[in-house]
């Protein structure tokens, strides 16, 4: 019996769990797809194939009942089967096929992403960090030990078995009753002013500062930013391709006459007043004030990222910028994963009424709306009063480890840094006295175990307007997660990067 060439290239596994006749199926699209089989060619008839294979008819019937079906083939009963006349010209031969292939491999990898793609592509490198274990001195991670994640189990596990129809799609603004217990425990501990409809909330506040770059400026608008600032919030706007200004910070906060000056056409203003990021300093009363004029003078929008004002040390919280807003001009963004935990991913946005629905329908495009599990058990965590008792607690116990590690930095390291701002926060700043090679340091502490970060690591994406504060260089110092002990240990190991640091 005269065996084609198709018959003959043809394997099938009888031990594999995939039928016989899908195998068959496969092997005769892949000769089609790769030109061995050209348009109008027609195939053995199936007794054939049974006795080259050792299959049965049947199973050659089925596979060609799947290729007729799926377009490959064509034929009728007593004509034959033949590869269809009107595939793709791409699956004429097998060498224009393998040209086109490569044509179009090569076309893919010089495309990559749209030129809007590649705007949320930082260009300073990668924003991740967190990775692995917790070591120190990781920043902004507070101390998972200290949450009571057994009153969160029960909570969640109460919300599981009597959720009562609420794990359908919910609000895009968020659960109702928390943004009710959000709306009293802002006014209370940040004099916030708002109503529950005026709070979305949102997958984490760096959710917020996304939709906010991208709906409220268009692209090549300006935005102030300080300079040093928040990774996070340059790479939004950068994804806005929206024009960053920066604005330098010194020991009053952001400098407000400087930016007037220099970017009068500004239409938003991103800072961190109560405890700027990274260098941790409070913005002035008089600064505050000429910001809120300068915004209701020039119709545009202040956001203020309110990270971490819980963990104030030494005095109560200060009071928000927004309190002092009185042409809702100020949008409020908060987050909650600092103060529980990160992998919560719940923030929060206080909206001007203005802004209120066309922000809801932003973020309904985005995600439909946040997970609504987790925002019961929040509420029913902060109704019960656990909420408010943490913060407490942990708020000691940061305050303890902060001067534990002010104390050790200055017996150990005094000659090297000089320690920045101490109001309160996860993380301490600290500033380089000699002439030191940030990266350097950074990689021989990582050599230690050591997880250090860069001051520079804040600057602005290059290219844009403005100039970078002229403060030294240095590191943010995350304390939170860390006990008196290993503050203590940790520090000695740094001592050992400057001293080995010759």
């Amino acid at each position: 019996m005269h065996v084609s060439p198709l018959m003959a290239s043809i394997t099938l596994d009888r031990q594999h769990s995939l039928p016989l006749y899908r195998q068959l199926y496969g092997e005769i699209r892949k000769a089609i797809l790769g030109g061995q089989m050209l348009p109008g060619m027609q195939l053995p008839p199936s007794r054939e194939f049974c006795l080259a294979l050792d299959i049965s008819r049947q199973t050659v019937l089925n596979a060609y009942d799947q290729l007729l079906a799926e377009g490959y083939l064509r034929g009728s009963v007593g004509q034959g089967t033949f590869v269809n006349e009107d595939l793709p010209a791409q699956v004429q031969t097998r060498k224009s096929r393998d040209v086109q292939m490569t044509d179009s491999v090569v076309a893919q990898e010089q495309r990559g992403v749209s030129r809007r793609g590649s705007r949320y592509i930082d260009p300073r490198g990668s924003t991740r960090f967190h990775e692995g274990p917790v070591r120190a001195f990781r920043v902004s991670m507070p101390d998972l030990g200290l949450f009571p994640f057994d009153v969160w189990a029960r909570l969640e596990a109460r919300h599981c078995r009597h959720h009562k129809g609420q794990l359908g799609y919910g609000d895009p603004a968020g659960y109702r009753p928390l943004r009710e217990l959000l709306a009293v425990y802002l006014k209370a501990a940040r004099g916030v002013n708002c109503t529950p409809e005026q709070i979305l909330i949102t997958s984490g506040s760096q959710q917020a500062l996304y939709l906010l770059s991208t709906m409220l400026l268009d692209v090549g608008e300006q935005a102030w930013v300080e300079s040093p600032c928040y990774r996070g919030t340059t790479a939004a706007l950068h994804a806005a391709q929206a024009q960053m200004c920066l604005v330098p910070v010194d020991t009053e906060g952001m400098d407000i006459a400087y930016a007037a000056g220099h970017f009068p056409d500004a239409k938003l203003v991103f800072v961190t007043p109560s405890h700027q990021m990274p260098l941790g300093m409070t913005m002035s009363l008089q600064r505050r004030m000429a910001l809120l004029e300068w915004a209701q003078q020039n119709a545009a929008w202040i956001v203020e990222d309110d990270y971490d004002s819980e963990y104030r040390f030494g005095s109560s919280p200060l009071a928000s910028l927004q309190s002092l807003d009185t042409r809702q001009c100020v949008i409020y963004v908060g987050t909650l994963s600092k103060v529980l935990f990160p992998g919560l991913r719940l923030g929060y946005m206080v909206l001007p009424e203005t802004l209120r629905e066309p922000l809801i329908q932003g973020k309904s495009v985005i995600d439909k709306h946040t997970a609504v599990m987790p925002q019961m058990v929040l509420a029913d965590f902060i109704a019960e009063g656990h909420f408010g008792r943490h913060i407490k607690r942990t708020r000691k116990i940061y305050a303890e480890r902060q001067a534990c590690l002010v104390n050790c930095l200055r017996r150990v390291l005094d000659d090297e840094l000089e320690c920045g701002a101490q109001d309160g926060g996860l993380d301490l700043a600290v500033y380089f006295k000699k002439n030191r090679d940030e990266e350097r340091i950074i990689q021989a502490g990582l050599a230690l175990g050591l997880e250090l970060r860069g001051l520079s690591h804040y600057v602005g994406i290059p290219g844009q307007a403005g100039r970078t504060a002229s403060h030294p260089s240095g590191l943010l110092l995350g304390f939170a997660a860390l006990d008196v002990a290993e503050i203590e240990r940790s520090v000695m190991l740094l001592a050992s990067v400057f001293k080995n640091d010759q």
